[in-house]
């Protein structure tokens, strides 16, 4: 396993990078006769990364029908809620690209049949054995990643796949998020940092202290994506 420190002069160059690099690893995967597994997370840059592969999609190759989505944590909070994440990153990639809907696996909607943990089970049994090819990961200024926070519940050491988060040290309280085993078992983890409110969370994680950020690694390779700024404590 290997770790790559990819350093951009600011967070738009990073967007640019990132977003052409996604497309072309995706499409080589596919050329490879793999139908590769992508694990998306949230957040501004996040959403801006995906913002310019909807604009550079209609010009490449990748095959977005042959490509499923996943998610790495998302926000218990009803379907049309402008704060959750797929809704996010759908409303930007959905009506430019030809999605499988049933490729699409969104994580439930509190307006949904399932209550917090009964959503958890549910999601777990979609993801079942997947492993990501690329699992796509933002930071907190505090080191965490999807919904697992330093110094609570839901950064505890667990065999579960998908864990109800409660009392969420960031709104809205109630989550739900994949757990360091299944993000671990990723190919790549690439970690979208972006911001100097990030610089020492970033030092922290490469000092290897107890936050999650500092133990979330692909199988083959991780990747940071820093600009500047986050970078500017290495």
């Amino acid at each position: 396993m290997t770790t790559e420190i990819l350093l951009h002069d600011s967070a738009d160059q990073l967007v640019e990078q990132v977003a052409g690099t996604l497309l072309d690893t995706l499409a080589a995967q596919q050329a490879s006769g793999r139908a590769p597994q992508l694990c998306m997370t949230g957040g501004r840059v996040a959403n801006r990364i995906y913002a310019r592969v909807a604009e550079l999609a209609p010009d490449h190759a990748l095959d977005w029908s042959n490509l499923d989505l996943w998610w790495g944590d998302e926000r218990f909070v009803p379907t049309d809620d402008p704060d959750r994440n797929v809704g996010q990153a759908l409303a930007t990639l959905a009506g430019r690209l030809q999605l499988s809907p049933s490729r699409i696996h969104s994580m439930p909607a509190a307006d949904g049949p399932a209550d917090l943990d009964a959503a958890a089970r549910t999601y777990a049994d979609d993801l079942g054995t997947t492993v990501f090819d690329i699992c796509l990961l933002g930071m907190g200024p505090d080191g965490h990643v999807a919904s697992l926070f330093p110094y609570h519940p839901s950064s505890e050491p667990t065999s579960r796949s998908v864990i109800p988060v409660r009392n969420s040290p960031k709104p809205p309280p109630e989550r739900l998020s994949l757990t360091l085993p299944v993000l671990n078992a990723s190919t790549e983890v690439w970690l979208l940092v972006t911001g100097a409110d990030k610089a020492e969370a970033v030092a922290r994680a490469h000092r290897g202290e107890d936050i999650p950020a500092a133990k979330v690694h692909g199988t083959a390779r991780t990747r940071w994506f820093l600009d500047a700024e986050a970078a500017a404590d290495l």
